[in-house]
């Protein structure tokens, strides 16, 4: 029954207040239901998955084979070439990073070294490669010999016998 002394305004909301505790409680338990299953969540990032391993191989496959920072200065490697060395590259690399990894490790500090292996293994890669080409070109002070002895009369061509003829 209604209090004689209480407006059509006042019984509405009173009639609604069980409703909205009701639908607060609801609330609540989803939100806690969502916080214990987000403290139980772990989330893994050592090991990579093959499909990261895989796309950091192509990656690496991609910055040997084509112009990059590195082609510049050392040059670039025959794709399948590349695909090999990456290939090597990344087993190592995951190799090394496995070796280290602890089971109270985040993932973090493994994935750091990873990339780091990565990154040094490359770079050795690529200047090996550089080194090798060039020991087997020919050196410019041989071209440059060749090229004197085709001088007329065998002579030496020089910046002083220049200046002395003129």
């Amino acid at each position: 029954m209604a209090d004689p002394d209480s407006t059509p305004a006042q019984e509405s909301v009173a009639a609604t207040e069980p409703h909205q505790t009701q639908a607060q409680t609801q609330t609540q338990t989803q939100v806690d239901d969502t916080a214990a299953k987000l403290n139980n969540l772990t989330l893994r990032i050592w090991p990579p998955t093959q499909r990261t391993r895989d796309a950091v191989i192509n990656r690496l496959v991609e910055t040997l084979s084509s112009q990059s920072v590195l082609s510049k200065r050392y040059g670039t490697i025959p794709e399948e070439e590349a695909s090999a060395a990456a290939k090597s590259i990344e087993e190592e690399a995951f190799s090394v990073a496995g070796a280290s990894f602890s089971a109270d490790d985040d993932g973090i500090e493994i994935l750091q070294v990873y990339s780091k292996e990565i990154s040094k293994r490359m770079l050795d890669t690529v200047k090996a490669r550089a080194a090798t080409a060039a020991s087997d070109a020919p050196s410019d002070s041989a071209e440059v010999v060749s090229n004197n002895e085709g001088a007329t009369g065998g002579e030496d061509i020089s910046s002083s016998s220049v200046k002395a003829e003129a």
